[in-house]
């Protein structure tokens, strides 16, 4: 069983965003989408899933280090634990700052910003490889003598305290936000307004904002997102989508030295022959209009009935990922990875979206069939498969039917 903290939370993580949702019902707040939601989570689920391969890296770099390298050897006392909780919290700090002062390593982080909402789902948002630009930030940790597990674990509470703030249902909180970070502190964290931007980067104590000059107390409302709304639903393009600008970007920088240049200046930066830096636009509230792809209801429960389905998969995949080979584990991201994208082209109405789930619907339940046989696995699965077939065929076949437009790409 896998004993990630983050992952035996997934639980709580819904509750507390079916919470949200029943707050939002019986308050008449508009705080979710449907779309959106779902492509918060897409992201979320991808980044587990690289998550399994990457996250082995990261920590058999941080274990070589504490092995080989370490200058001291502490005793687990009160102080060891309250120590390695700040420098924990320090290293992130920084790590966040520079995943947004970095162009190179904002293209890891900017998946987590590109939600025009705010809600507990935007927490799960998360990109799938910024631990790639990240992860030698926690290193100093383990040349002072932090045991890796011990810093994994305290790492990974960090990560859990930090779900919780991503909501606009808590107002300010009085004295707590002198020194913890809050929801009203990282609310300006996630705004695209100019005098939020690049503030707030705390992780659970607010007081390093406070240190270095970074920190916003939240004033107007913020509008969220990213300066250049990302306009998609589909969780592989919000992972590279930031990339694909950097290529366009050093394609027109003629010297070299500029191009090396531009991986590590602020993102919107470009030399004085292209006209320098870019700023952040200020926001047109009275014009700005959030992305937004209506659909029928019945794709939208449709494409609900099958990401429901692919929730509790994954959520049963990642509780016992370690039984899985490591060819596995690829396999089966690659089927989880196809349902969620799947999901939102389905919402975008893309024209080849309709041509790949008709290829996954009939698919799935094959290689379902397939393997019950090959492994003899229960017979009741041949039936689970059989019946997801038929249900799933006659549901998308009437979405079909009823014409459901498409949007010319």
């Amino acid at each position: 069983m896998n004993v990630n903290p983050i992952v035996l939370s997934i639980p709580i993580f819904f509750i507390l965003i079916g919470i949200e949702l029943l707050v939002e019902r019986l308050t008449h707040k508009e705080l979710y989408r449907l779309p959106d939601a779902i492509a918060n989570l897409s992201c979320g689920i991808t980044s587990q899933l690289s998550g399994l391969f990457m996250k082995i890296f990261a920590i058999g770099i941080y274990q070589v280090c504490y092995e080989k390298f370490s200058f001291f050897t502490i005793d687990r006392n009160w102080l060891y634990w309250l120590v390695l909780f700040l420098l924990v919290d320090l290293a992130y700090y920084w790590a966040h700052r520079m995943s947004h002062e970095v162009n190179l390593f904002w293209g890891g982080h900017v998946v987590h910003h590109q939600s025009e909402e705010y809600n507990l789902s935007v927490a799960l948002r998360q990109s799938s490889f910024q631990v790639v630009w990240t992860f030698a930030f926690s290193l100093p940790i383990a040349f002072l003598g932090f045991r890796t597990l011990d810093f994994a674990l305290v790492a990974a509470f960090n990560t859990l305290y930090q779900f919780w703030i991503h909501t606009e249902l808590i107002g300010k909180m009085g004295w707590f936000e002198y020194v913890f970070n809050t929801p009203s502190h990282h609310r300006v964290h996630h705004g695209r307004d100019p005098k939020y931007i690049d503030k707030n980067h705390a992780g659970s104590l607010i007081i390093w904002d406070k240190m270095f000059g970074t920190f916003q107390a939240e004033e107007e409302k913020p509008t969220y997102g990213i300066t250049k709304p990302l306009e998609s639903w589909n969780p592989a393009f919000a992972n590279v989508s930031h990339y694909v600008e950097m290529h366009k970007d050093l394609k027109r920088i003629p010297s070299w030295i500029d191009r090396f240049k531009y991986l590590f200046k602020k993102p919107g930066w470009l030399p004085a022959s292209l006209g320098g830096y870019r700023p952040a636009p200020p926001v047109e509230r009275s014009t700005y209009k959030k992305y937004d792809t209506p659909a029928p209801g019945l794709l939208n429960w449709y494409v609900l009935f099958q990401y429901t389905l692919c929730l509790a998969g994954t959520a049963l995949f990642l509780f016992n990922a370690s039984a899985f080979s490591l060819f596995e584990k690829a396999m089966i991201s690659l089927l989880i990875a196809v349902v969620v994208i799947n999901a939102g082209v389905l919402f975008e109405q893309r024209p080849w979206a309709r041509y790949a789930e008709w290829l996954r619907i009939i698919l799935y339940p094959v290689l379902l069939c397939g393997l019950s046989f090959i492994n003899g696995w229960p017979s009741w699965l041949y039936a689970l498969a059989i019946g997801y077939l038929v249900v799933s065929v006659f549901w998308f076949h009437l979405i079909q039917k009823k014409h459901v437009p498409v949007q010319v790409v």
